[in-house]
Parts: structure tokens; sequence; C-alpha cells
């Protein structure tokens, strides 16, 4: 009897279904996959995460967090699931349950517009700011020791990052392509990305309880299928990021 009990509580999407609802933690300062306008939560991952939990059949329930707090807050079961786009890394792999790719992740630099850097190795010597506790941090961290040497300034949040890069507090900022392109349109006059990419190819995914939230992850994976089958993921994509990208339909190996 208490395998049986223990089994039942240690399935997470069987709780959910049963509770009707699904809570899902992110940072909404993570433009444009999360953020707040006027109060409202909004952006790419809201807008997917609507489409899913529809899926599933279940009501959304959006908290707003640090990102620094996401992960272990899920080991805890303070929340269902991480909406928070999480870099997909072999460590984190075995820590956690990953979804399907959502977006691409690969790492890039920011800076202000008319800068310096025409090309990633430019860095050298250079401040760039990077948000603390993320795989981006750690692939800036390997690309100064392959360049010989960036001065790197954590940040609690990428605004904080972009906001001392404006005032020429930092020479440029590392983060993934998706949200600096996002950046560099929506503020042309004031950012430029330097291509390419410095970063080695890698994706966002979301995250589940490893063992427990399996069977929610691989409901949430079916959510995705169909999104991506049917065109939503492309519209989606096409309106937060500007242009659609293709995504594997499979766990890439990590």
């Amino acid at each position: 009897i208490a395998l049986t009990a223990t089994g039942a509580m240690a399935d997470d999407l069987a709780d959910i279904k049963s509770a009707g609802k699904i809570v899902a933690a992110t940072e909404m300062h993570y433009a444009p996959f999360d953020m707040l306008d006027q109060g409202e939560y909004v952006g790419f991952d809201r807008d997917l995460f609507d489409a899913i939990a529809k899926e599933l059949g279940v009501k959304p329930v959006y908290e707003d967090l640090p990102w620094t707090s996401i992960l272990p807050g899920l080991e805890v079961k303070k929340f269902d699931f991480v909406l928070a786009p999480v870099t997909m890394t072999s460590e984190r792999a075995k820590r956690y349950s990953f979804t399907l790719p959502i977006a691409d992740a690969t790492v890039a630099f920011v800076q202000r517009k008319g800068g310096k850097m025409t090309k990633p190795a430019d860095a050298k010597g250079m401040t760039v700011g990077v948000q603390k506790g993320t795989a981006q941090e750690k692939q800036l961290e390997a690309y100064s020791d392959k360049i010989g040497g960036i001065t790197i300034k954590g940040y609690g949040t990428t605004d904080e990052a972009y906001a001392d890069l404006m005032t020429g507090r930092l020479d440029a900022v590392a983060g993934s392509a998706p949200l600096l392109n996002y950046l560099a349109k929506t503020r042309p006059d004031d950012f430029a990305v330097v291509n390419p990419p410095f970063g080695t190819p890698t994706y966002f995914g979301y995250v589940a309880r490893k063992g427990e939230g399996d069977s929610l992850v691989a409901a949430v994976n079916d959510a995705i299928k169909k999104i991506e089958a049917d065109g939503r993921m492309k519209t989606l994509q096409e309106k937060w990021f500007g242009a659609a990208t293709d995504l594997p339909e499979t766990m890439p190996e990590l």
C-alpha cells in the first residue's frame, strides 16, 4: 500500500490533472520570452505555454521569480514546472527532465550601436556582462579562456547588464542569439548584434522534476509536436523572434 501511494504521489502529471491547473515559474525579465507589459505577463513563453496548457486540459498559473531561485524551487516542489527557457546541457539533464527544444539558445555578443567589435574574437581584453548562474555564463568563461582573456561581470538580470552596456560600463553583453536579436530589433539606435554567434549550437527547453515529472514532460512534448505540426509554433516564432527557426524533432545529444 505504501509503495502504491508513493507511486501515485510521484506522478506530477496525475496531480496536475487532478488539480486542474499547472503552476509554472519563470523570470519575467527575459525578452522576448518573458516580459511584463504594464504589469501583464507577455512573451513567447506565455503564448506557447497557454497553448500547451490548453492541450493538457488544465489552467496555467504563472509565477515570477528570480532566475537563481527557479531550478532550486522546482526541486523542493514550490511549483510544478519551469517555464523559463533553460539551456539544455548534459549536466542539467542529469538532474532535470527536459522537454523538446522550444527555441535556439546559441550564444552571441551585443554591443552599443557603433561599437568597436566586428567579430566575436574582438572581445579579447574587453569587459563583457552576462546573467549570473546561466549556461551562457559558462560558455562565455570558456570562450574567454580560448581567446586569451575577457573581463566578465555577472548580473542578476539581463536588463541590468543592458543598462550598464548603455552607460559604457560594459563593452558588450553575452546572451542567447534570439534575445539579442530581439533587443537589436526593438532598439536599433542603441544596440547591434556581433555576428556570428560564438557559442556551441544549443537549445532552450522547459524543465520538470526528474522521474516524477517524466510523464508531464511526455505530455508537454506531445503538445509541442502538435503545435509545431499545425503551424502555431512558426507563427509564434515570427511574432516574437522576427523569423521562424527549425527545431529538432527529437532530443538533441547533450
